[in-house]
């Protein structure tokens, strides 16, 4: 396995030294189900914010609570490999908690963040009080129009001619 992909509690240990450290530590969290150009986007730009990009994958129980029983597409540890395999990404860890929180407070990044469809205010109450308690600022980094992992499906499930 790749050594990007690690346990809460090395995650935790490791963060604490790159803070210690006077790294900038900036986190994010998602489904990441079928990684797009989209994904790979937003993850430079949070990496651009700081010295270090954790992220959050939500594991396959709490994607298919989050996005249905059809969800997701592609396994937790095929989704983990394919972001560490990402330049920008520095580590991943998987969660099974439908929310960040335990994630957010392992980490207890300098920056929170989130994608286009949030806004401070519709950010999980319990995620916001964390981030808060440990000082950490949120930033929402704005969506590509035109790429949606549900309009990957679509796409993928919509019948099509033959090619000759």
């Amino acid at each position: 396995m790749n050594p990007k992909i690690v346990g809460f509690e090395e995650l935790s240990d490791r963060c604490e030294k790159l803070r210690d450290a006077g790294k900038k530590l900036v986190a994010t969290n998602g489904c990441f189900d079928l990684l797009h150009v989209g994904h790979v986007r937003y993850l430079q730009a949070a990496r651009a914010l700081g010295d270090f990009l954790t992220i959050g994958l939500n594991a396959d129980s709490s994607v298919r609570e989050l996005k249905g029983t059809r969800r997701p597409i592609m396994t937790q540890n095929d989704r983990a490999e394919l972001l560490a395999a990402l330049q920008c990404v520095d580590l991943v860890t998987i969660f099974p908690q439908l929310r960040a929180t335990q994630f957010i407070a392992a980490v207890r990044p300098a920056i929170y963040v989130k994608g286009g469809d949030y806004t401070s205010e519709t950010l999980d109450e319990e995620e916001r009080a964390v981030l808060k308690e440990i000082g950490a600022q949120i930033r929402l980094i704005p969506f590509e129009a035109g790429y949606s992992t549900s309009r990957l499906i679509e796409q993928i499930c919509k019948p099509r001619p033959q090619i000759r």
